[in-house]
């Protein structure tokens, strides 16, 4: 059960693990944000586990102007130093990285700042003590993204809409096939890679089925 003032949930889009074609991707996501609403793009581009900084570099300089004129906040995985030199809308930490206060000292006020908590409540409220701006739980479904990740349960969600105060982004192997119980759980963003940019249909398609869903969804 959601409370009654939820906002209408949004998609949450993160890149392909590796791009290789960066004019190719581009056109991938033109294709995406024509299929309906995007909240937010994030780069998370690694090559053994570390951020691949050339390559975010060169992906986030290219989808910037589409991000401005499309209203879609754009995020950088992992660091906070190239999201401030970037001039991107956001930084997301893993579990691992930089702590929270120590991010925010170098980024300032104006850039948001995320969190994977994984499956812990506990780490969540200490993530908004911190001073995050929003908290992400998962994987929820089997992901090849994120090999090392742990099961989080849709309960989370909902436990995130009673106690805390900032949204909550649910991440890991989600699909139009499987996403409804997120969102009827409570998350507030639907964080998506392969299922847009892999879907049979085609980014555009994914991208209007997941907010077909979200339009459909209790919240």
């Amino acid at each position: 059960m959601t409370g009654p003032t939820r906002e209408r949930p949004r998609l949450y889009l993160i890149t392909p693990p590796q791009i290789d074609d960066v004019p190719a991707f581009v056109d991938l996501f033109k294709a995406a944000i024509e299929g309906g609403d995007i909240a937010s793009l994030q780069i998370r581009l690694k090559q053994d586990g570390e951020i691949d900084l050339a390559a975010t570099r060169a992906v986030a300089q290219a989808v910037k102007p589409l991000c401005n004129v499309n209203h879609i906040a754009l995020f950088i995985n992992d660091s906070p130093q190239l999201a401030r030199a970037l001039e991107a809308d956001g930084v997301h930490l893993g579990a691992g990285d930089m702590d929270i206060g120590e991010a925010r000292e170098l980024v300032g006020e104006d850039i948001i700042i995320g969190a994977t908590c994984k499956n812990s409540r506990h780490q969540a409220l200490i993530a908004g003590e911190a001073g995050a701006d929003y908290v992400a739980f998962g994987a929820f479904y089997p992901t090849e993204t994120k090999a090392d990740t742990v099961q989080a349960e849709p309960e989370t969600l909902t436990w995130c809409q009673m106690f805390l105060t900032m949204p909550c982004v649910a991440i890991g192997g989600i699909t139009v096939a499987n996403a409804k119980p997120l969102l009827d759980a409570g998350a507030d963003f639907l964080a998506v890679s392969s299922g847009v940019w892999d879907h049979s249909d085609g980014p555009a398609a994914a991208v209007a089925m997941f907010n077909r869903l979200i339009e459909e969804a209790q919240f």
